[in-house]
């Protein structure tokens, strides 16, 4: 009789790429409970998930999307496809918003439908990747049941536009070769009217928790934040908001208990949840039950408008990658979310090392309180990062969340971009939507210096890769344009790879003039955490013979 041996490693390993668990646990966490189990190894994510917010609802928008994979995942069938998700009204939450059987905007997500998962597990993978590919298992999409937009293969960019004011929200899911690194761009170009000018943002992965400082609820300026479940179960939501006293009072809407249905979009006007205009706040999205995609849509009447991305979770330091070299204003907003006080050195990283800005060399941030400072004169014709760190030494510095507002131009042809604070590129992360103009890519090395490779996939409309080697000197940004595809037509989309050297922050700015105003909007690269950490088997898998 023979006998098959696995240990507790080897089981743990299994069971993630039966299930998909491996897509679910974040890096630093799976390496933590690896190490009761055995050596921490990379496994690549085998299911992505992404939501994309409704674009704009004006009737003088134009916005082009363009997803990307890059080549490399494991397996040879996947799919990747966005699907419409319907709006809620976040006053009426009984209103199913995907009444149709639950089947309008779906795609299957990592951690809901556990049931109908594992019953996929039972088909083939080409049976699952063809039903995938007609909108999901259970008719996933909107209308008849197609995707808004697909990928044909891991490498080559595909594109899609509309200038419809009622765009919805997308919400999508990759896997196989699809999952490791998927991106997708959303950008918006907005003709005239409150938040005229480029409004453009990465779709986000799905979370329990947002931090979003440089928010507002002042006059002449509506931040809406833009709540989207993924999921087939409802989700519900706090919302918190903190200016220069503490969190703010109760306006005349409420941010406890959101409901945001299945498959939908919920934006709340974040002025209805003070009791009166504040300038500066910082907003914290709680997902009590479920997950959510967070981003705020920031529109201003004489400012122009962005979408604000969430800032890199609370931690003692924090970087701002990518402050264009032409910014007019740039104005930080910190917030020290624990029970202490932080006080911070305030750097900027930039073309020949760090510099601390004249007057504002220090910055002390009172616990649970937003603090500004309007850096005047920080940017002086050369691109650079800001770089906060603690002023003292020491393993129990607060931890801190930050967030810039950026301006260009000036008098009425000013325009708005945010540049949160965002984690370190720890192998390899993606900007999709690139043009032939327009493109800048900011690198920095706060700590020590390092090596990269920056590559351009093909077009959206054809050519080949092109990828180039940079070194970056320690406390420095540096700023170029990336390189273009050969021959490429349409757009394309930009890899940056660490290839040695200490930590390394990016952001890409896009750029486009519009009305003889230069619309910009800047778009931070974290990690695109294609690979999680999975325990190695603690015993080689052998088969032991009891006639032996």
């Amino acid at each position: 009789m023979n006998r098959t041996v696995l240990s507790v490693g080897a089981v743990a390993v299994a069971l993630a790429a039966v299930t998909g668990v491996a897509a679910l646990t974040a890096p630093e966490e799976a390496a933590s409970s690896a190490e009761s189990l055995g050596t921490a190894a990379r496994k690549p994510v085998e299911r992505s998930t992404l939501v994309c917010p409704s674009p704009s609802t004006s009737d003088v928008a134009e916005t082009a999307y363009e997803a990307f994979t890059p080549k490399g995942g494991p397996g040879k069938k996947g799919s990747a496809a966005l699907y419409a998700a319907e709006r809620a009204d976040p006053q009426d939450p009984e209103d199913p918003a995907d009444g149709k059987d639950g089947k309008d905007g779906k795609s299957d997500s990592e951690e809901s439908d556990k049931d109908k998962n594992s019953d996929k597990e039972k088909n083939s993978e080409e049976d699952k990747g063809s039903k995938e590919d007609a909108g999901g298992e259970d008719g996933a999409g909107k209308g008849n049941g197609k995707p808004f937009l697909s990928l044909g293969s891991p490498g080559t960019p595909v594109a899609a536009e509309t200038d419809d004011p009622g765009a919805p929200a997308l919400t999508g899911t990759a896997d196989g070769p699809f999952a490791p690194g998927w991106t997708v761009q959303q950008t918006t170009a907005v003709a005239a009217g409150a938040g005229r000018g480029l409004q453009g943002t990465s779709c986000s992965v799905p979370d329990t928790s947002f931090w979003f400082p440089g928010a507002s609820t002042a006059e002449g300026r509506q931040d809406y934040v833009h709540l989207t479940n993924p999921d087939s179960t409802p989700a519900v939501v706090d919302l918190e908001l903190y200016g220069k006293e503490g969190k703010e009072k109760a306006g005349q809407g409420s941010g406890e208990g959101i409901t945001v249905p299945p498959h939908a979009t919920v934006p709340v006007l974040l002025s209805t949840l003070t009791s009166e205009p504040v300038t500066n706040v910082t907003l914290h999205v709680i997902a009590r039950s479920g997950r959510v995609g967070a981003q705020i849509q920031s529109s201003d009447r004489k400012l122009g408008g962005d979408w604000l991305a969430p800032a890199a979770d609370p931690a003692p330091g924090q970087v701002l990658p990518g402050i264009p070299e032409d910014a007019t204003a740039v104005r930080l907003s910190v917030l020290a979310p624990g029970g202490a006080d932080a006080d911070l050195k305030v750097q900027l990283a930039g073309k020949s090392g760090r510099i601390s800005p004249a007057g504002h060399e220090s910055l002390h941030v009172k616990a649970g309180m937003v603090t500004t400072v309007d850096l005047k004169g920080l940017i002086k014709g050369e691109s650079g990062s800001l770089v906060l760190s603690p002023a003292e030494d020491g393993e129990d510095a607060p931890d801190v969340v930050a967030a810039a507002r950026v301006l260009r131009g000036k008098g009425s042809k000013q325009e708005t971009a945010f540049v949160p604070a965002t984690a370190p590129v720890q192998k390899r992360a993606t900007a999709a939507g690139n043009t032939a103009s327009g493109t800048t890519l900011a690198l920095t090395a706060p700590e020590g210096g390092a090596k990269v490779r920056v590559t351009a996939s093909p077009g959206s409309g054809g050519g080949s890769p092109k990828s180039t080697t940079v070194t970056l000197k320690a406390h420095t940004t540096k700023a170029f344009t990336p390189p273009r595809p050969a021959d490429g037509k349409g757009g394309y989309a930009v890899t940056v790879e660490r290839l040695s050297g200490g930590p390394v922050y990016a952001s890409r700015t896009l750029e486009h003039e519009q009305s003889g105003v230069t619309g910009f909007t800047v778009q931070t690269l974290p990690d695109d955490r294609s690979t999680v950490a999975v325990p190695e088997s603690a015993q080689d898998l052998s088969v032991l013979n009891d006639d032996e």
